[in-house]
């Protein structure tokens, strides 16, 4: 909501500079979103009347004007404005004047001298419109400073209002919570019944009282639609965004910007009968004043006279019904439409008007009569007219209810953390316009009809709250018996786990638990994921089941932007269908660890060749967050990986996660150009960490035995190795691959896995004989059980 700074002041002017009358709103919840000057800066320009016009000797579109400015004497100055004329009152920039942009200086313009000159609207920054000077009134004062006259050193203020306060869609309700906030007077605008002058009525009907409970209608004859707009009215509304149209127009704009109550004005003429506040019939159409033809649904109420349609209630008037020029006797409308009638009406037809947007948040149902009689008032002061008298329908069962909510003072220093005494949160209550009645320390309070977000204990604390000062609250640090909480050495935290990657040269992403169901096929071949009722986006529409999706996603965005090394890493939860899993029944939420690496190895440099990362490059990565458990690889098939090139990850014969290349078929899809190496892990697995348990160095050699092992092609290593290492005695310190061959000298399908063998004891030297026995033993299990054979 947009409004001008004086216009505010005009009914609540606390002794605060504009940045602190701004500071004070934006702390109450209030947010002022901008505050800007209304016009640019210069200076030296004064109301002028241009006492003749002559024309230049030696120019057709220039004109000699003498122009008195509130000296001595009247100025000569040259003007090539069309609508220059004697009598008229317009902006005059001095010899010295600054102006945006130029600065006025005496000049000769074809041999005569001009000592200033006459100004449009554009020159003085306040519009585009340079087809002439900017008129102004004629209860102008020559001679005063233009930045007065027009209020031009006024300030325009934009809040940010947040869906519940509606009471502060007007310029009343700001100037009261500002008056509330900063115990300035409130002077808001008396409105007293206008007498009615004429008998004339129109009966109103309420046939859907659910969707308009009450409703104020009155006839006012002989006006002059085309009375001018006084300036101070056109003024204050284009400042808080509205264009100006026609004075019967604005003043239903500008009771709206000032009192909060949207109204509407029919031409008279072309109503027939009562007034009915009904539904729609089947089919039934309406041409709007936006030139949009629509079909309300069944449940959007309708303003209608006996014959036709005239409005959608609350929404926007016919255009059939509006007023115009020729518009002699008009009927004014102020109803009061609940928010559950309105809410969404608007949106579903594509458009939106200032009075939807109040109506769907909450008006004051108190405020119709009032608002018309303010209306009437500045009608018949400008227009003339005859009014009649106000005809009301109102459906009291239909009427919001405004129960009376319990404050208990203890509560409230017990939330807030502070004791502010039952004195001083009845003043606050009553400065908010609550009705108030204390029972001892206690109080009942009655909201206010303005009021539409109080309705329980908590919304009256907020209150205190906020009229108080969030910044008056002291920040206090909790007091409280603490103990040292014991830390295992059997886990390890995620914060951990987080350095360990990042310590790997993987940089964390954080991205969104809403996917694409695409990703959901792509990388989870998850057919049924589960889906959003409501998403923030059309392509978030799903929970994720895998981490992958998300980190292709980031790499998709990183090569676009020709960002060819990337290492990336998430930590997050995961969402799947899983009976009798997780917190909710039949919803299983692991956290997981998911790592990305694509291209180079390492860093552009001269000290190592440029190779690309693989497979084993990330298995090294997997293998160092698990140090120091053994982990087993195993072949498998993942839907986002390469078949060929991917493999379980194991502890203890248990899957902890999955490692592999990207399939090519999304590397394709995606555009990656080159296959990244992706991994993703249980969390669970990766924080829990063996006890640590000292084992003696040993002061003794050790003795390494290679041992080369003929298989079968189809062997895999995990099975081979973990069997090795199981049937190894205690002086085997390690067995590990060191080479696989296959070539000359082997079967076809067969290959050579070369073991290296470290053997050492803490007590004495190994023998020959010792060392033999035992690669005898690895031997005769590797025959035994895999059908292995010593290379020749």
């Amino acid at each position: 909501m947009q409004f001008s700074e004086s216009w505010l002041r005009s009914l609540c002017n606390p002794l605060l500079t504009s940045e602190e009358l701004c500071h004070v709103l934006t702390m109450a919840g209030l947010e002022v979103e901008e505050c800007h000057a209304a016009s640019a800066d210069f200076s030296n320009v004064v109301v002028a009347e241009v006492l003749s016009v002559e024309k230049h000797p030696d120019a057709d579109k220039l004109k000699l004007c003498s122009v008195n400015v509130g000296e001595s004497s009247p100025l000569q100055i040259v003007c090539g404005a069309p609508n220059v004329a004697a009598g008229m009152k317009v902006p005059c920039a001095r010899v010295g004047a600054r102006l945006p942009g130029i600065e006025i200086k005496r000049a000769k313009v074809r041999g005569i001298e001009s000592f200033g000159m006459l100004c449009s609207a554009r020159e003085l920054g306040l519009s585009d419109d340079h087809g002439g000077l900017l008129p102004l009134g004629a209860d102008a004062v020559v001679g005063e400073d233009i930045r007065r006259h027009l209020d031009l050193d006024d300030h325009l203020i934009t809040l940010k209002l947040t869906p519940n306060r509606a009471d502060c869609l007007s310029l009343l309700g700001v100037a009261r919570e500002l008056s509330a906030l900063t115990g300035a007077p409130l002077l808001a605008p008396e409105v007293k019944p206008v007498a009615a002058v004429v008998a004339d009525t129109r009966q109103v009907v309420l046939d859907a009282p659910q969707s308009c409970s009450r409703y104020c209608g009155r006839i006012i004859r002989g006006v002059n639609a085309r009375a001018a707009t006084p300036e101070w009215m056109k003024r204050r509304i284009e400042r808080s965004g509205i264009r100006s149209i026609s004075f019967l127009v604005d003043v239903t704009n500008y009771v709206m910007l000032e009192l909060g109550q949207p109204l509407h004005a029919f031409d008279d003429a072309e109503l027939s009968g009562a007034i009915h506040v009904r539904y729609p019939a089947p089919g039934e159409q309406l041409l709007l004043l936006n030139e949009q033809t629509v079909t309300p649904s069944a449940d959007t109420a309708l303003i209608a006279d006996d014959a036709k349609p005239l409005a959608m209630a609350g929404i926007m008037g016919g255009e059939h019904s509006g007023i115009g020029e020729s518009t002699r006797d008009l009927f004014l409308e102020s109803a009061f439409f609940p928010p559950a009638a309105i809410a969404g009406k608007a949106r579903a037809l594509g458009f939106s008007s200032d009075a939807s947007h109040r109506y769907e948040r909450g008006v004051d149902f108190e405020l119709q009569r009032k608002a018309i009689e303010r209306a009437t008032l500045l009608i018949v002061d400008t227009c003339g007219g005859q009014p009649g008298p106000v005809t009301e329908a109102v459906s009291v069962a239909h009427l919001p209810l405004r129960p009376p909510v319990r404050l208990r003072t203890a509560r409230a220093a017990r939330i807030l953390g502070i004791r502010l005494g039952a004195d001083r949160i009845e003043a606050i209550l009553r400065a908010l316009g609550l009705t108030v009645a204390r029972q001892g320390d206690d109080f009942l309070v009655t909201p206010p009809s303005f009021r539409f977000d109080i309705e329980i204990e908590e919304d009256l604390i907020e209150e205190i709250a906020r009229v108080h000062g969030y910044d008056n609250i002291p920040s206090q640090p909790p007091i409280a018996q603490m103990a040292m909480m014991s830390a295992t050495e059997m886990s390890r935290t995620p914060m951990a786990v987080r350095r360990l990657v990042a310590e790997r040269d993987y940089h964390e992403v954080v991205t969104y638990s809403f996917v694409e169901t695409a990703w959901e096929a792509d990388f989870a071949s998850n057919a049924a994921p589960i889906v959003l009722a409501n998403p923030i986006a059309s392509q978030m529409g799903v929970m994720r089941s895998s981490l992958i999706g998300g980190l292709v996603g980031i790499l998709v965005a990183n090569r676009k932007r020709q960002t060819e090394r990337v290492r990336i890493f998430e930590m997050g939860r995961c969402f799947y269908r899983d009976a009798g899993a997780g917190p909710v029944a039949g919803f299983a939420q692991p956290l997981r660890l998911a790592g990305l690496a694509a291209g180079p190895c390492l860093p552009e440099q001269w000290g190592a060749p440029g190779t690309r990362v693989d497979f084993y490059d990330v298995k090294a990565d997997v293998e160092a967050l698990f140090a120091p458990r053994q982990l087993e690889f195993a072949k498998t098939e993942h839907p986002a990986l390469h078949p060929g090139r991917c493999a379980t990850v194991s502890i203890d014969g248990q899957a902890v996660g999955v490692l592999g290349e990207l399939h090519p078929r999304w590397v394709q899809k995606y555009e990656l150009g080159t296959a990244p190496v992706i991994f993703e892990l249980e969390l669970a697995a990766l924080l829990a960490t063996p006890f640590s348990q000292y084992a003696e160095v040993s002061r003794f050699p050790a003795v390494i035995r290679d041992l080369a092992l003929v298989v079968p092609q189809n062997q895999t290593l995990a099975p081979l190795l973990a069997g090795l290492r199981s049937s190894a005695p205690a002086i085997v310190r390690d067995v590990a691959l060191f080479d696989v061959y296959q070539g000359k000298g082997l079967g076809e399908n067969e290959k050579s896995l070369a073991f290296r063998i470290v053997m050492q004891d803490t007590q004495r030297t190994l023998e020959d004989a010792e060392v033999d026995a035992v690669i005898a033993s690895l031997l005769a299990v590797a025959g035994r059980d895999f059908n292995a054979s010593l290379r020749g």
